[in-house]
């Protein structure tokens, strides 16, 4: 237990105080199991655990014994890219450091996008790396590929820095390396940008373009401030129409965050979800799969995913597989579906500008700051940790922010 002590504070997932708690949860498990920690276990052991845990701890506390528990599995059955794997071929070691970093992820909670994107990265480290074996590589090799991604792939900056992080990630998590003179590394520079944001009487002509769901989506997020994927992933259950607010569960880093639900908005809102019932009946007549609930929830309370506050406020009308576990569940509405009627809808109206869906959560802060809103308050209600994010619409306000006559008047 004092390596795995070890592993996760070297590895940075767990701080001094909660890697004792993970500790615990590990002990507690083997002794319900009556086993000893170098045994193996099944998945069918753990979950029994998990829905004993279940009856007398908070989720927060079964999802942080779920994890302990699997980082503990993963610590003793990871396979070294390292000494032990000198007689296996190379590409046979980046496969074996690809599908631990694979479970690292999983483990840590990352999004499917994000899964998706790092092992995107770690595939072209791979070429660029001409196939070294991942033991073999340094410091000075995630320099050079930093650099070769600015000066010749000629990235953004947001894209070299999601390249680091994958990088980092591969070094720290599977090949317990640290990553030293990364400063010195060409960087791609950063462009401020001013986001474009639309008048109000072109958000009228925009709306004027569009129909149904997509209209009702749009209304959604320029009334409430949403992000797009915080509107598709509202539940019923964070919808209140007698206060007149929205909860945003999980939304970006993670945090939670209410904001508010225009007036005007209520009345579609309330047919639209009176439709949703009548497929979430049709749904629950043929006794379907509920639907996906966050972290241990499903452990703890089994039957959540069937029931009416947990539905999506917009749902797909056709089931479909989890890319993850292969379930056939009702998920909700794919965002690109929006995101296409945004930008005809824009085209049909003809507004010059480039218009996507944060144009909306663009243009809810920009015209709240018009209205005379404090700046805190719009920062509270767009969820932004930083206030000098929330300042950049103060750049694009209708009014002449600096108060200067040009010469030309």
């Amino acid at each position: 237990m004092q390596n795995f002590k070890s592993y996760l504070l070297a590895m940075h997932i767990a701080g001094p105080k909660a890697v004792d708690f993970y500790l615990h949860w590990v002990t507690r498990f083997y002794r319900f199991l009556n086993k000893q920690p170098e045994d193996t276990i099944t998945q069918q052991e753990m979950d029994s655990y998990l829905k004993h845990l279940s009856k007398r701890r908070e989720s927060w506390q079964v999802d942080q014994a779920a994890k302990a528990i699997s980082l503990y599995q993963f610590f003793n059955n990871r396979k070294e890219v390292g000494n032990g794997c000198k007689t296996i071929d190379s590409r046979d070691q980046w496969k074996i450091a690809a599908d631990d970093m694979h479970k690292m992820l999983r483990l840590m909670h990352r999004s499917y996008h994000t899964e998706r994107a790092y092992l995107s990265w770690l595939r072209r480290f791979y070429r660029f790396a001409g196939g070294r074996p991942p033991a073999t590589l340094e410091s000075e090799d995630v320099k050079d590929f930093l650099t070769y991604l600015a000066v010749e792939q000629n990235v953004s900056a947001s894209s070299q820095n999601q390249a680091f992080n994958a990088i980092l990630f591969l070094f720290r998590h599977v090949l317990d390396k640290d990553i030293e003179h990364i400063g010195e590394a060409v960087r791609a520079k950063r462009k401020q940008r001013l986001p474009v944001v639309l008048t109000r009487a072109e958000v009228d002509r925009l709306f004027d373009q569009m129909r149904g769901l997509n209209l009702l989506m749009a209304r959604t997020i320029y009334g409430c401030g949403l992000r797009l994927a915080e509107c598709v992933k509202l539940r019923v259950k964070d919808i209140d129409i007698e206060r007149k607010a929205v909860t945003v569960r999980s939304g970006k880093g993670d945090k939670d965050r209410e904001t508010v639900l225009p007036t005007s908005l209520t009345p579609t809102l309330e047919a639209h979800l009176e439709e949703v019932r009548r497929l979430y009946d049709d749904d629950r007549r043929r006794d379907a799969t509920g639907i996906m609930t966050p972290g241990a929830l499903e452990k703890k309370y089994p039957n959540a995913g069937k029931e009416w506050p947990w539905f999506w406020v917009f749902p797909s009308l056709r089931e479909s597989r989890e890319p993850r576990s292969g379930i056939l569940r009702r998920h909700h509405i794919y965002p690109g579906n929006l995101q296409r009627a945004i930008k005809a809808a824009g085209n049909r109206a003809g507004i010059p500008k480039r218009i996507t869906v944060h144009t909306l959560r663009h243009s809810f802060a920009t015209h709240l700051l018009e209205a005379g809103y404090d700046i805190r308050t719009i920062q509270d209600l767009l969820g932004h940790s930083d206030l000098r994010t929330t300042m950049i619409y103060t750049h694009v306000i209708s009014k002449n922010r600096h108060g200067v006559v040009s010469p030309l008047d």
